[in-house]
């Protein structure tokens, strides 16, 4: 280890100790001697093989002894056991800029923050405003913070990476030439998180399209130029790369670059079975290349029913489409109302109002508000006052808006021993329930899944929120025995939510398929903070149809007359 490596890890274990609130005196040694080593010209394992590390000022013994364990085997009991002390992730908050240990440990405290993602998504939910020593200024900076590092990360959450590549092909439709243009890629399959951005153009004269893809204004870095491809990073980090192909090939482009990989192996077997090679550029009978004017052909030639991108990563949908038409899967368009919704009185950024004028302006049929509930301090959550406050608001609201239902629910904790947070007599009162873990997420697979089962066993709760905790790019969901909870679920007639907001994604798509065969049904909530969070509706849906889910399969797809009807028989 050289100099530098052997600074920075001195440098965590300072930082540790004064986010465990250790001794000042320690934690100024720790920082000092970083600070000494990277100021030394000469190699700092030479003194440590030489037994002289304590000749050279600030270096004590403590401090001695750790470097040479650094020296001679790479490692530091120490700083491992110090790490392992202190929640995975904590130390990435240390990377965003302005933050410093003693701010994290702040976040760590009060917000119960552990993570660069939990981090963001607290200040899109505005918690760190009132938050000592931070503030609405603050708060704004923390995000700005969190972009930079985020141009350094390999992979972005399907939110960012659709928005930006809607722009960049808008900005492409521009040039002249382009007869197909597409996203394909893991955009296009709506991969919860991607790596990178595929776009393909069909084109007879392909040059222009590629000075126009290369001079795009959100370009950071050009990493290739050429006449079929070309390579940029944009200025937020994500990689775009542009295909150029004739109109012919576009099809078998399209297919080939949309994937998965695995999905692709699949559908070449079975063109070999078949005497046939299938490829980006074609499928072809030896030489000749059997014409296909969209995927649909592409797939009536393998002997296939048309499979949705979405679909394709080689997980049945092959076998599925062989035997017969594939699930019609769930639209956007299919959403009649949302569900999980906060305003202004827990977390929210909005009001009461603003909230449901947007989803009436959104086309909503209703819309069911779920604060957070009174253990969720940190969220501002209702106390049994602030509920009775916001019912009479709620009253008024009604006699307001006349053309969306409003229901009226709470965002509930699921308490540590499985119970939800009110008394009964509060709980009854609420059209529906949203049961949550936002606490005590390392409790082991058996005592999670008694946790949740037993919430979901009171005639209160409704809908089981974001059933692991997840946070994409930040933290692993709590671990749960899926098989019992379903089955539970199915019990008591408790609805899954797709927690749509982009940061969760909550059912993961790769266990939706169990359920819907059990007949459960799925709500795809926003979990919306801000008028902006109700539109991440459509994130949910992609999701959805990664999972297999039809329209039927979806709570909030039915009329206002059909959910009533579910939350009283929900009830009884």
């Amino acid at each position: 280890m050289d100099n530098k490596e052997i600074a920075q890890i001195l440098e965590e274990i300072a930082e540790l100790l004064e986010i465990k609130g250790e001794n000042p005196f320690k934690i100024r040694a720790y920082h000092n001697g970083a600070r000494v080593i990277e100021g030394l010209a000469s190699d700092i394992a030479e003194f440590a093989r030489s037994g002289k590390l304590r000749e050279i000022k600030g270096i004590g013994e403590g401090l001695a002894e750790k470097i040479t364990e650094l020296v001679k085997t790479g490692k530091c009991k120490y700083h491992h056991e110090l790490t392992k002390s202190l929640p995975a992730g904590i130390l990435d908050l240390l990377q965003i800029p302005g933050l410093g240990p003693k701010r994290a440990k702040a976040l760590f405290e009060k917000l119960k923050i552990k993570s660069v993602a939990e981090l963001e998504r607290a200040c899109h939910e505005n918690r760190l405003v009132d938050l000592d020593g931070f503030g609405e200024k603050s708060q704004a900076k923390v995000l700005e913070a969190i972009k930079h590092h985020k141009k350094t990360e390999g992979y972005f959450l399907i939110s960012q990476a659709k928005e930006e590549s809607e722009k960049f092909l808008q900005y492409l439709k521009k040039s002249k030439g382009i007869s197909r243009i597409e996203v394909a890629g893991s955009i296009r399959r709506h991969k919860e998180i991607v790596h990178d951005m595929d776009i393909l153009i069909s084109t007879k004269r392909p040059a222009p399209i590629h000075q126009a893809f290369t001079s795009y204004p959100a370009v950071d870095q050009i990493l290739a130029k050429g006449e079929t491809k070309s390579s940029v990073i944009l200025k937020s980090g994500i990689q775009a790369d542009l295909r150029t192909v004739s109109d012919s090939e576009f099809p078998s482009a399209l297919y080939y670059f949309t994937g998965s990989k695995e999905h692709n192996v699949a559908t070449r077997t079975i063109a070999k079975r078949m005497g046939l090679k299938i490829s980006e550029y074609g499928i072809f009978k030896g030489t000749k290349p059997i014409p296909c004017k969209d995927e649909e052909a592409i797939f009536k030639v393998l002997g296939l029913r048309y499979i949705p991108p979405e679909l394709r990563e080689n997980t049945g949908e092959i076998e599925a489409a062989k035997k017969g038409p594939l699930p019609k899967l769930i639209e956007l368009e299919d959403i009649r109302g949302v569900f999980h919704v906060h305003s202004t009185y827990s977390d929210g950024t909005a009001s009461l109002e603003a909230m449901i004028h947007h989803s009436e302006e959104l086309g909503y049929e209703y819309v069911g508000i779920s604060d957070h509930s009174k253990t969720a301090v940190y969220a501002n959550g209702l106390s049994e006052a602030r509920l009775e406050k916001q019912n009479k608001e709620l009253d008024r609201l009604e006699r307001k808006f006349k053309k969306i239902r409003i229901f009226r629910g709470i965002e509930s904790d699921i308490l540590a021993d499985g119970s939800l947070d009110y008394p009964d007599r509060v709980l009854k009162k609420f059209d529906f329930v949203v049961g949550s873990i936002h606490s005590r997420f390392s409790m082991s697979e058996k005592e999670m899944t008694k946790r949740i089962a037993r919430a979901m066993s009171h005639p209160a709760m409704t809908i089981w929120g974001h059933p692991t905790g997840r946070l994409l790019l930040g933290r692993a969901g709590y671990a749960i025995n899926y098989d019992a909870l379903f089955e539970t679920a199915e019990k008591y007639g408790v609805a899954i939510e797709l927690n749509a907001n982009p940061h969760r994604l909550d059912l993961d798509w790769r266990f939706c398929k169990k359920p819907k065969a059990m007949g459960l049904r799925f709500s795809i909530n926003p979990d919306a903070h801000s008028l902006d969070g109700l539109s991440d509706v459509a994130y949910g849906v992609g999701i959805a149809r990664k999972g297999w889910l039809e329209k039927n399969d979806a709570l909030n797809t039915m009329s206002v007359l059909e959910v009533e009807k579910y939350l009283r028989g929900r009830k009884k």
